[in-house]
């Protein structure tokens, strides 16, 4: 579920829509959280769609670390892309807001932590030399969006965090030792999936 001050709004026939912040977003507020009413779909049943549903799936969806398609039920799978991205990605099911949200800006993330199927081309952005999303950027890239998600914790307990009781039992216990013994968090590269692998059975809700 995406962060409550947050809307839905077309941008251009190029980009089409995107999600943008009603209000400030303090960096570290949770902005989206895995709940119980996203899909969680097996590679093998999205193979057999038809078409037309196939291609909004995988347009519309992201992989995990198990390879389960994660097809979100809000605005959140309207997110886009940045090399620069507003949204960190981590370990327990949700994203921190990496710096402050502003009102009216855009609530963006860098697809390269997303497990894409295939090469994504991207806009130019000042200040990166990227170009293209690869599948395999999470294991380029890890070590940065690391220390993005850990000074973004630094400031989760200073924030109002909305959407703190969707958090799973698990993760939040490991939150908490993050935020409050100053444990290490899980590092992003674990949600790398090999593409073509065999998939561990994931644990249910």
């Amino acid at each position: 579920m995406m962060h409550p001050d947050t809307e839905l709004r077309y941008i251009n026939d190029e980009i089409g829509y995107g999600v943008f912040a009603t209000k400030l977003i303090p960096k570290g507020t949770i902005v989206w959280v895995q709940d119980d009413l996203d899909q969680v779909l097996d590679p093998a049943f999205v193979e057999k769609l038809d078409p037309l549903r196939k291609q909004d799936v995988q347009k519309y969806s992201f992989k995990n670390q198990f390879g389960k398609y994660i097809l979100c039920w809000d605005k959140a799978r309207f997110v886009n892309h940045s090399f620069h991205a507003t949204c960190v990605a981590t370990m327990y099911d949700l994203e921190l807001a990496a710096r402050d949200i502003l009102p009216g800006e855009e609530l963006t993330d860098d697809y390269g932590t997303l497990n894409l199927d295939e090469p994504f081309d991207c806009l130019p952005e000042p200040g990166t030399s990227r170009s293209r999303v690869m599948p395999d950027d999470l294991l380029r890239y890890y070590r940065q969006w690391d220390e993005i998600a850990a000074a973004a914790f630094e400031r989760f307990n200073q924030v109002e965090q909305p959407l703190l009781h969707l958090v799973r039992p698990k993760h939040l216990q490991t939150i908490r030792g993050i935020t409050e013994q100053q444990r290490s968090l899980d590092s992003i590269i674990s949600l790398y999936c090999q593409p073509q692998s065999r998939w561990p059975k994931e644990q249910e809700w």
